[in-house]
């Protein structure tokens, strides 16, 4: 059974920071494609950061210089730095795994349950 635990959310001040982890098990973590994702109230789930098997990392705009992703094959867990929060960064953030890295980016099989961040202004 896969399983894949976020943990660090919280209320943060804008211009805080704030690092995500994603735990996971079940999964041949070093052979996955880890994504965070977000979903604001109201919107649609967003891509906001991946990183490949081998390191490989790309960013949505909005968060680009921002935010950095990052593994640790060592511990199975992903984690998502984030620096200079807004208050426009406010959501659940997810994460999410697939051993494909078309679909870690688009369709993601396998999920976290969701860590709420807020940003206040």
């Amino acid at each position: 059974q896969v399983q894949l635990v976020e943990s660090g959310g919280g209320l943060v001040q804008a211009g805080g920071s704030l690092r995500l982890s994603c735990a996971a098990s079940g999964i041949r973590f070093s052979l996955s494609a880890v994504a965070w994702y977000r979903q604001a109230p109201g919107k649609q789930r967003e891509l906001v950061a991946a990183i490949t098997i081998g390191g490989s990392t790309v960013y949505a705009d909005s968060v680009k210089g921002r935010f950095t992703i990052s593994r640790d094959n060592t511990k199975n867990t992903g984690y998502l730095q984030m620096n200079s929060l807004e208050p426009g960064d406010t959501a659940v953030y997810y994460c999410a795994a697939d051993y494909q890295w078309v679909k870690v980016t688009t369709t993601p099989r396998y999920w976290g349950q969701g860590t709420q961040v807020t940003v206040s202004s």
